[in-house]
C-alpha cells in the first residue's frame, strides 16, 4: 500500500475590535479575504474586546458590539468548523499570557508605538497603562496559537516587528517555545477611500457620514452615499491620476464585480457620472445583501449565537493553554495540577 502524507497547511491569525460596524472598506480590504484564507490556511479568527477598553467604552453598548461582530465574521462566510472562531475575553489565557509577555517587554519598545502617541493624543483625558502596554497583549493574542502568518495593514507592522522580538527573546531565554510569526500580506485587497474626500482612507469614525459606507447600510442609503461621492469635472469615467474620486469608485467597483479598469472604461464610455455612481452603489448593495441576510437570522437567534461562541471559546482554550502551560512550566510557575 502506498504511503500518502497529508501536507499540513499553514496557521494564520487575525483579528477584530468590536467598536462600530465594519466598513465597506474593512470588508473590501480584508474581511472578505479572510473568507478565502480558510481554504489555503488553517485559520484562527478573534473579536478582540480585551483591546477595547483601553478606550472608555459603555457596558451595555460594548456587550452588543460583540455579539454584532460575531454574527457579522459568521455572516460574512467565516466557518466554525473549518476556522477557530472566538472572542478573545472568553479565553482567559490571552490576559495571562499578554501578562507574562509585558514583563519581557522594555518600556523604551512600547513608547516607541506610533499607535500609542497616535491614541494618547485622541485620548488624552484617558491615557491608562492598558493604552500603553496593549502591544504586549497583543502579542500574546498571536504567539498563543503558533502562527505562521500574521495578516498585516500598514498600520499593524510595528506591533508585527514587537510580536516577533518577543517570541525570539522568549525562546533564546527559556528554549525554542513560539513560532516567530511572518507578516502576510494579502494578494488582494481594494484600498478604499473616503466617498468625500478620497485623498483619506476611508474610516467609519469619519463626522461626514456620506464619507463610508457601513456593512449594515441598506440598499437606500448604499445609493445615496454613492450618488453623492465626489468625483471632477471632466465627466469621464477613466483611471489615471488626479481623478482620485473616480479612481476610488472604479477600485470599488471591480472589487465588487470582478472587472478590469478597462472593462469598465468601456462599459461607461460616454456615459455620464450619474450612471456610473448608481451602478457602483448597485453592485455594492447587491455584494452586502446576503451578508446582511445572513446577519439578520444569527442576531435574531441569541441562543445559537451563544452557543457558536461557547464552542469557539472552548476549542480556542484548548490551543491557547496548551501554549500558555509550556511558557508557565519554562519561567518556574508551579502548575496546579
Amino acid at each position: 500500500m502506498e504511503n500518502t502524507v497529508q501536507e499540513t497547511k499553514k496557521r494564520a491569525l487575525s483579528c477584530i475590535q468590536p467598536t462600530g460596524v465594519p466598513t465597506l472598506g474593512n470588508y473590501l480590504g480584508a474581511l472578505r479575504n479572510w473568507v478565502s484564507m480558510q481554504d489555503e490556511f488553517d485559520c484562527a479568527f478573534a473579536v478582540a474586546d480585551l483591546h477595547a477598553v483601553t478606550v472608555k467604552q459603555e457596558p451595555a453598548k460594548l456587550r452588543t458590539q460583540i455579539s454584532e461582530m460575531f454574527a457579522l465574521l459568521l455572516a460574512i462566510g467565516l466557518d466554525p468548523e473549518k476556522s477557530l472562531l472566538f472572542v478573545q475575553s472568553q479565553v482567559p489565557a490571552h490576559a495571562q499570557l499578554g501578562w507574562l509577555l509585558a514583563c519581557q517587554t522594555q518600556f523604551g519598545e512600547l513608547s516607541r508605538m506610533t499607535q500609542f502617541k497616535d491614541k494618547s493624543a485622541r485620548h488624552a483625558d484617558n491615557i491608562n497603562a492598558g493604552l500603553f502596554s496593549y502591544p504586549a497583549l497583543m502579542a500574546a493574542d498571536i504567539l498563543l496559537y503558533q502562527p505562521d502568518y500574521v495578516p498585516v495593514g500598514e498600520d499593524q507592522k510595528q506591533h508585527c516587528e514587537l510580536t516577533r522580538d518577543l517570541a525570539i527573546r522568549f525562546n533564546n531565554r527559556y528554549s525554542p517555545t513560539f513560532t516567530v510569526p511572518e507578516p502576510y500580506i494579502m494578494k488582494t485587497g481594494a484600498r478604499v477611500r473616503s466617498l468625500q474626500d478620497p485623498t483619506k482612507k476611508m474610516s467609519k469614525s469619519d463626522e461626514n457620514q456620506n464619507a463610508f459606507v457601513s456593512m449594515k447600510d441598506d440598499k437606500d442609503t448604499i445609493l445615496r452615499k454613492f450618488r453623492r461621492a465626489v468625483t471632477d469635472s471632466e465627466a469621464c469615467v477613466r483611471y489615471a491620476e488626479g481623478k482620485d474620486g473616480v479612481n476610488n469608485l472604479m477600485e470599488i467597483y471591480s472589487a465588487v464585480t470582478g472587472k478590469s479598469m478597462e472593462q469598465i472604461e468601456v462599459e461607461f464610455d460616454g456615459r455620464g457620472y450619474g450612471d456610473f455612481k448608481t451602478a457602483v452603489g448597485e453592485a455594492v448593495a447587491a455584494e452586502l445583501a446576503p451578508i446582511q441576510e445572513r446577519y439578520a437570522v444569527l442576531m435574531g437567534d441569541k441562543a445559537q449565537l451563544e452557543a457558536l461562541m461557547k464552542q469557539g471559546a472552548e476549542r480556542a482554550s484548548y490551543v491557547a493553554n496548551k501554549t500558555l502551560s509550556k511558557v508557565m512550566k519554562k519561567m518556574g510557575f508551579v502548575i496546579a495540577r
